[in-house]
């Protein structure tokens, strides 16, 4: 378990987060994080979930549509 530590950042208000976190996160400063929720609280993650359901959708259309691609690939 890891803490953050909330600091004032001009009229905001920020995060830091250690070293060891950002390293497993592979993180640098200009990241950007995605926070959810989920049914036991909050959940930060560095994957855009709008983006997968994006290309989810996109993976269907794909194979459903396999023989209009392959055509227009042409």
């Amino acid at each position: 378990m890891h803490t953050l530590k909330l600091t004032q950042i001009g009229n905001s208000v920020g995060a830091i987060f250690p070293k060891e976190l950002l390293a497993r996160l592979d993180l640098t400063k200009g990241d950007e994080l995605y926070v959810t929720d989920s049914p036991d609280g909050l959940r930060i993650t560095t994957h855009n979930p709008d983006f997968e359901a994006q290309m989810k959708l996109a993976r269907d259309i794909m194979r459903e549509r396999r023989a209009v691609l392959h055509e227009l690939a042409k």
